[in-house]
């Protein structure tokens, strides 16, 4: 789970939120009052949440959101007023005054929102290496040259093997070029 970074004008409201979001179980790592100093913060640091207000003493929260790195998102704290301009932005927003229960529910949903999306990145696929897909290639060419398959019924031959065998296709590949080798 990624920490938060809290960054206000005045460093009493930023600890404020801090004291609740700690009561509330979530980790912050830092609490500044200037973009500069929650940047320099995020240097040390993989991902997290900014949590910030609209009007930061070095800049605005548009410059800052994009000078964030990737892998921080950033939840603003600011005025209804100040939030109208913001819609359709993609930042998330809650509105001041501040509720405890507002904030925490928010930064439980970006959290979980945050672990959905890891979830689903590590369960995509690792790009082959190019000997991988070499010696698939040479498996689908022994079996065109050898069994008169298209490239398309090649593959899907190795695909099946391999679902059979339990095995992977770089695997099954590579047996099928030892058996037909011999």
């Amino acid at each position: 789970m990624g920490s938060l970074i809290i960054v206000f004008p005045k460093l009493e409201d930023a600890q404020k939120i801090r004291d609740v979001c700690v009561r509330h179980g979530f980790e912050v790592a830092a609490v500044c009052n200037t973009a500069a100093a929650a940047l320099s913060e995020m240097n040390n640091l993989d991902e997290g949440i900014v949590i910030c207000g609209y009007r930061l003493p070095d800049m605005f929260f548009t410059e800052f959101r994009e000078c964030l790195p990737a892998g921080f998102e950033m939840l603003l704290v600011a005025s209804g007023r100040a939030l109208s301009a913001v819609e359709g932005s993609g930042v998330l927003a809650v509105a001041m005054p501040l509720s405890a229960y507002d904030l925490v529910g928010t930064l439980s949903m970006m959290q979980r929102e945050r672990s959905r999306r890891r979830k689903k990145e590590k369960q995509k696929p690792k790009p082959r290496s190019k000997e991988e897909r070499a010696v698939i290639e040479n498996a689908k060419a022994l079996l065109m040259e050898r069994n008169h398959m298209t490239e398309s019924e090649a593959h899907r031959y190795i695909q099946k093997c391999s679902m059979d065998s339990g095995t992977n296709l770089v695997e099954t590949a590579q047996m099928i070029l030892a058996l037909m080798s011999c």
